[in-house]
């Protein structure tokens, strides 16, 4: 943007809602064809329509992904109904390039993606590059604090828990955690956020002693201000875990994840912090101090730059 030199098209999820027939019916008409014959494309998900777009012939199509490194199984090393995978297999054939966040991951990323691993980049993640500004954080943590006051001069802890996939277990998902407890648990010199996964069924969700931030606009602003992230299964740990800052890991139900979906590796061994499969253990693990080791040993894996130019070198290679 600052070159002048390009003009960009953005396309998300809104423009093929049902919810919204007049953005539908104007990226069949307009958007599709924009897609198709643009030089540069970018993506930061799966995006299925691109299957079935004839491209021009030097258009160089680049998937960023938008989690960093190798955590839960994802892309083709997860199960997918037929029709789906078919889907899936076709839009990847378009792909250019994959980037990936380090060296560690770019065998995974190769076999996820289905393309060959000289086609995977290992350049980091242009997101990180928000995360890793001083001054983004020092904005972050005066906006969180003047929308909840209550939360100046307070350790936050974050609740972000990721979704099932599977509606039953997504609305009982808050069954298994008590914010009121935990509070009290805590004390007077914690603050609690919760912030529910989009896709999580829960028709409703009530706190008693939480700040639900489920609708907050930027989710990279609440891990810029908290100190604390509690998760699961989220991949989210992997902006706390590059930032050095702690994570809990809460998991009641994680012996059926890991038949349902699986890990890269042995989850309770190599996950960035404690694992608590009990509620009881959680304000304890929380108050418990940063074990360097164990996040170290995971970052290393999974980041190769800790810097702000990961979107300088992405540009730099595809376009330069």
């Amino acid at each position: 943007k600052e070159e002048n030199k390009y003009d960009f098209i953005l396309i998300t999820r809104e423009d093929l809602s049902v919810k919204k027939p007049f953005k539908v019916i104007s990226f069949f008409l307009k958007k599709s064809r924009l897609l198709a014959t643009s030089k540069y494309v970018f993506l930061n998900d799966n995006f299925m329509p691109m299957g079935k777009l004839n491209f021009r012939k030097d258009t160089v199509i680049t998937q960023l992904w938008h989690g960093e490194g190798a955590f839960k199984r994802f892309g083709l090393h997860i199960p997918q109904p037929e029709d789906l995978r078919k889907r899936e297999i076709a839009a990847n054939g378009k792909l250019t390039y994959v980037v990936c966040s380090s060296e560690g991951v770019k065998k995974i990323y190769a076999e996820a993606f289905g393309v060959k691993e000289e086609n995977v980049l290992p350049l980091g993640a242009p997101r990180l590059d928000y995360l890793f500004s001083k001054e983004n954080e020092k904005k972050a943590k005066e906006k969180i604090h003047t929308l909840y006051p209550l939360s100046r001069n307070k350790k936050i802890v974050l609740y972000a828990p990721t979704f099932r996939d599977d509606a039953g277990r997504d609305r009982k998902l808050l069954d298994s955690f008590d914010d009121g407890r935990l509070i009290s648990e805590l004390g007077e010199e914690y603050f609690l956020f919760v912030r529910l996964h989009p896709q999580v069924h829960t028709a409703t969700a009530e706190f008693s002693c939480a700040a639900d931030v489920t609708h907050y606009d930027d989710v990279r602003e609440l891990v810029l201000a908290s100190d604390v992230l509690i998760t699961d299964y989220s991949s989210i740990c992997m902006d706390f875990c590059a930032l050095d800052k702690k994570t809990v890991f809460y998991c009641p139900d994680l012996d059926w994840y890991r038949e349902r979906r699986d890990f890269y590796f042995d989850y309770e061994a190599f996950v960035p912090g404690e694992v608590c499969k009990e509620f009881s253990r959680l304000s304890e693990a929380v108050k418990a101090p940063f074990c360097e080791e164990r996040n170290s040993k995971f970052k290393e894996m999974n980041f190769d730059f800790f810097d702000t130019k990961n979107a300088e070198r992405v540009v730099r290679r595809i376009i330069k």
